[in-house]
């Protein structure tokens, strides 16, 4: 997976946020995090919902989905953001400090809902695992 990100991380980074492959047309985000327990630097790739998308306003938020495919435990970076909620994102060319902050109840499934509808892939990512895909904002600080 390391690699699989490697090669994604560079082709954003290199086209100005755009990527291809399975990610053609969608908005990717690169997610920095702080490890949970390493305390290291963690880079991951990840399809986010803007906000005016999800709530038809506008906003610095914008919501990505531990959906880790449908796989039974939630993602490193997730346990990432919950730990050590600071963090970056690079959204195109612009890059910008956030606070992650864990979206919860009828707010949590609206925004899984809205993803859904927009990217037919998270329903089918939800049918495949028990727990219920976490759902967090990443809201740009300063």
């Amino acid at each position: 997976m390391q690699d699989y990100n490697r090669k994604i991380i560079d082709e954003f980074r290199g086209n100005e946020g755009r990527v291809g492959g399975p990610f053609a047309g969608a908005p990717v985000v690169l997610l920095t995090s702080t490890g949970a327990h390493s305390g290291r630097s963690h880079t991951t790739p990840l399809v986010y919902l803007r906000e005016d998308d999800a709530t038809g306003g506008r906003g610095d938020r914008i919501y990505v989905f531990g959906s880790m495919g449908g796989a039974p435990k939630h993602p490193a970076w997730y346990h990432n953001v919950k730990a050590h909620p600071g963090a970056t994102v690079e959204v195109g060319t612009e890059s910008y400090p956030v606070k992650a902050v864990i979206m919860t109840g009828a707010e949590r499934d609206r925004l899984f809902e809205k993803q859904a509808s927009l990217r037919p892939q998270f329903a089918e990512y939800q049918s495949r695992t028990k727990r219920t895909i976490p759902v967090v904002a990443l809201e740009r600080v300063g």
